[in-house]
């Protein structure tokens, strides 16, 4: 399945989930999600898990995520006189609609278990843009993976949050952003307690980070 992300969407986005990956293979959310409103429906929503408003200048709206041929486009359009978004106790101005989608089901790392997550993707790296795929606590935060992010720097990061200081989080060069790019983020239980997150874009190998207590917490896609 594919995802096209304009300027300021936000995406906790495409998966082909595994699980348990030492036992059996069982795909929760299959490649064919986005062929049609009605297989759309049966594995996502619209928005973010907790409403429209998040950390930036952007509101989802359903209206901003569209579905053509198997391709999911979010498309961020500039507004003026929408109320403010509040975030930790401070407001902030919303300047542009944009969409998000967000998988139905929870991920929860079980002992010995563990899940793939894989898309393909078009995001911009211009400035002002910041595209994401990512895995966020349903309960509690941390644990959150940023399974790729495009934070308008250029590049392309890939990101563990352990506490919101501890973090281990890469940036690489994000070759030709108008192509597709498949990602592709492989979760392992590796004690009981840790997981492993391999990061591969496009077949290449970036980097294993690890996330501390992850096993056991369900997460948003």
């Amino acid at each position: 399945m594919k995802a096209l992300t304009n300027p300021l969407a936000a995406l906790l986005l495409t998966a082909t989930s595994l699980i348990p990956l030492a036992t059996a293979k069982h795909i929760m959310i299959p490649a064919t999600s986005f062929n049609s409103q009605a297989d759309f429906d049966t594995d996502w929503n619209y928005l973010y898990p907790w409403g429209s408003d998040h950390n930036g200048a952007a509101r989802m709206k359903e209206s901003q995520a569209t579905l053509s041929d198997g391709v999911l486009t979010l498309t961020a359009t500039r507004v003026d006189g929408e109320p403010p978004a509040e975030h930790g106790g401070r407001q902030i101005a919303i300047r542009y609609l944009s969409g998000a989608v967000h998988a139905k089901e929870h991920f929860n790392v079980s002992p010995g278990g563990g899940y793939d997550f894989a898309g393909e993707f078009r995001a911009p790296v211009a400035r002002g843009t910041w595209p994401a795929f990512w895995l966020t606590g349903v309960d509690s935060w941390p644990p959150e993976v940023d399974m790729a992010e495009w934070k308008g720097s250029g590049k392309i990061s890939f990101n563990t949050f352990n506490t919101s200081s501890e973090v281990r989080a890469l940036d690489v060069d994000y070759p030709g952003p108008d192509n597709f790019h498949k990602i592709l983020c492989e979760i392992r239980d590796i004690n009981g307690q840790d997981v492993s997150v391999r990061f591969v874009m496009d077949g290449r190998e970036i980097e294993t980070q690890y996330g501390r207590g992850f096993v056991g917490k369900p997460l948003y896609l």
